[in-house]
């Protein structure tokens, strides 16, 4: 059992952290953590962990039909997903951040839901996680059919946790470096930020209409 909840933990952290496109995630986690703080940042990381829990569940009760059809659209869903991607990007780039001072600015329940439904819609939009997640579950031989339901509730349960350690540790040590940033960082981090999260869009939308993956 310790070998499932520590193989879990394992697989949420890795399907979190920055791999490939995915790491467009991780891009936005930290400015919005940055421009408003750790409560955005968190949120941000629970839409995504939510979007992790949709896959990991397709991928480790094995519903197959779902599961092909994600791979026989998968140049369309990576196209809009790269569609959301870059009107995020240009949004952000375009941002104006608030002064560090108001940091109450962003954290109202309807930002917060904006937050959250935004990085669950990029996160879903994204099928390159079935492929990691069947990868790794290879690698790790788990949700075997021998499991028993009990073992299985325990390994999504360690995965999503180990998801949540990860978004939990990047907005926590971000966090301790947005005091020492001043409006002007924040502004050079929001051109950055967009550009990065355009420049991973418009690849997405060259590999979709190529019938490719990044």
């Amino acid at each position: 059992m310790l070998h499932i909840i520590i193989t879990g933990l394992i697989i949420g952290i890795l399907i979190s952290a920055p791999m490939g496109p995915l790491g467009a995630m991780c891009i936005l986690c930290i400015q919005r953590t940055l421009n408003k703080g750790r409560i955005n940042g968190i949120v941000t990381g629970l839409g995504a962990t939510t979007s992790d829990l949709i896959y990991i569940l397709l991928v480790g009760f094995s519903m197959t039909f779902i599961i092909d059809f994600v791979e026989a659209n998968r140049s369309i869903i990576q196209i809009m997903g790269a569609c959301v991607l870059l009107v995020l990007g240009i949004m952000i780039f375009r941002k104006k951040p608030p002064e560090l001072e108001n940091s109450t600015i962003g954290t109202s329940n309807r930002n917060l839901l904006s937050t959250y439904t935004s990085a669950f819609g990029l996160c879903v939009s994204n099928p390159t996680i079935i492929i990691v997640l069947i990868a790794l579950f290879a690698q790790f031989n788990f949700f075997t059919p021998n499991q028993s339901n009990a073992e299985m509730l325990i390994g999504l349960a360690s995965i999503l946790a180990g998801a949540l350690m990860w978004w939990l540790f990047l907005t926590f040590i971000v966090g301790i470096f947005r005091s020492r940033f001043k409006t002007r960082g924040l502004r050079l981090l929001n051109l950055i930020a967009g550009s990065g999260l355009m420049i991973l869009a418009l690849v997405g939308i060259v590999t979709g209409i190529l019938g490719k993956t990044i």
